[in-house]
């Protein structure tokens, strides 16, 4: 009825109005939250509350330890999730075919990505803290937060390869090249921009993630040495400043520090896609 009443042309117009009202709409959300928390936050930074430890839990010094404890951990996590990831979904794409076990097993993936974090940090406590017997760690928090990317880093790999053209892999074919040579020279290449924008979604997720690590960390407040030290990333001693009313300036820029390193990662990383993408297409 309605297509009968509005033309075509008019009908374009109206829909490009929506989506680009959505899009502002999205933009200015962001601007809105990032703005905000940098605005609360950027005033308790300087170099004394980057690079000092914490005094009396938090309520003045810095957060030094706080960000090696993050880095520890998100190394951790993407180097274990991401050629697990990667892996599985070369295989899944190029060798297994669609069977019942693939489309099992991608559901699974799906699944497990919508699974609460707090029930990863639960299960982190019951096996690698308590069965491995690995303690309250920044490798137990890392571990579990591979789990946590891994289905991520999967499924967008996935999509990436799936998504290279079949004329490129022929290409390949007709040169000689085994199908190895083929996924390893052509396949890869091709969709390494989704594979990366991939691992940045599981970094970020890592990076920021509080409850999933508040269980197997240990929360210690001093500097950790090695990842077999215990120790508190920054979000969860955002969530412990907050939720205990230790200090809310430190709160809010200890968020700012967070959100920063975040946006450091992933325009860093998006600048090296691009000029990847550039080279591969001869710009």
């Amino acid at each position: 009825m309605l297509s009968k009443l509005i033309s075509p042309k008019t009908t374009q117009k109206l829909m490009n109005g929506v989506l680009w009202a959505s899009g502002i709409f999205t933009i200015i959300i962001l601007i809105v939250i990032i703005g905000y928390i940098l605005m609360k936050g950027l005033p308790a930074i300087n170099l004394e509350f980057i690079f000092s430890e914490p005094i009396d839990s938090g309520r003045a010094g810095g957060i030094a330890p706080m960000i090696v404890s993050s880095i520890y951990v998100t190394l951790v996590a993407v180097l274990i999730a991401t050629p697990l990831g990667v892996g599985a979904a070369v295989y899944m794409s190029e060798y297994a075919g669609e069977t019942q076990i693939v489309k099992f097993i991608k559901f699974g993936a799906e699944t497990l990505a919508s699974i609460p974090s707090i029930v990863f940090g639960l299960f982190g406590l019951s096996f690698f803290v308590i069965f491995l017997g690995l303690g309250w760690s920044l490798l137990s928090g890392g571990l579990v937060l591979a789990l946590m990317a891994l289905p991520t880093i999967f499924q967008v790999a996935v999509v990436s390869i799936e998504s290279v053209p079949r004329s490129y892999r022929e290409a390949s074919w007709a040169l000689g090249a085994t199908h190895w040579e083929t996924i390893y020279r052509v396949v890869i290449p091709a969709a390494m921009p989704g594979i990366i924008t991939g691992v940045i979604l599981g970094m970020a997720r890592a990076i920021s993630e509080a409850a999933a690590v508040m269980f197997v960390v240990g929360s210690a407040l001093s500097m950790p040495i090695s990842i077999f030290d215990p120790g508190r990333p920054l979000p969860l001693h955002l969530y412990v400043l907050a939720t205990e009313g230790l200090s809310l300036k430190n709160a809010y820029g200890t968020a700012a520090v967070l959100v920063i390193m975040v946006l450091i990662i992933t325009i860093t990383t998006n600048t090296l896609v691009e000029r990847y993408r550039g080279k591969m297409m001869g710009r």
